[in-house]
């Protein structure tokens, strides 16, 4: 929150400083970026997901199955359980019990270990596209380029297809 209010101070005072400026205010480069959807396009973020998909596909594989088993003994027991002795049909019951608990934590576990590695991969797509931004800014001598809490960019200032080309996606 800190960080878009400092932001619009920053631009309200650029904007400022333009509108003073009278001949300078017609010399002022101003682009925008859809970063959203740069990063949601980028060949690099289908990449990353693909890495990632690599990497825990597996152990989604594996809690699918242990799920599967979790509900068949479940299914047994509730077609079974009145042919089971009390003694056996407790023992099943609390097999279950723990099964679905070692579930529970192995897909907790799961959860969060893809969350860190997406936030890894994320982090480090993000820091290509604003080289790639700041690439283009410096290229065809952009003196601000706005991305968050944009309400409308015009085509003629909105450089994501630029940003997007450079990262090789169209």
């Amino acid at each position: 929150m800190k960080h878009a209010s400092i932001r619009w101070f920053v631009v309200v005072l650029f904007a400022m400083g333009a509108c003073g400026a009278g001949a300078n205010a017609a010399e002022l480069k101003i682009g925008y970026v859809n970063a959203v959807k740069v990063i949601e396009e980028a060949p690099q973020g289908e990449a990353a997901l693909k890495k990632l998909e690599a990497e825990f596909g597996p152990r989604d594989k594996k809690l699918v199955a242990l799920q599967a088993d979790v509900k068949k003994l479940e299914d047994a027991l509730e077609k079974n359980g009145l042919l089971l002795k009390d003694a056996e049909r407790r023992a099943k019951e609390l097999e279950i019990v723990g099964l679905k608990r070692d579930v529970r934590r192995a897909t907790q576990e799961f959860r969060e270990d893809y969350n860190l590695r997406r936030n890894e991969e994320l982090a480090a797509l993000q820091k290509v596209v604003f080289k790639a931004i700041v690439e283009i800014a410096k290229q065809e001598a952009y003196d601000l380029i706005l991305h968050e809490g944009t309400i409308y960019a015009s085509k003629r200032v909105d450089l994501t297809d630029r940003v997007l080309k450079k990262l090789g996606k169209k």
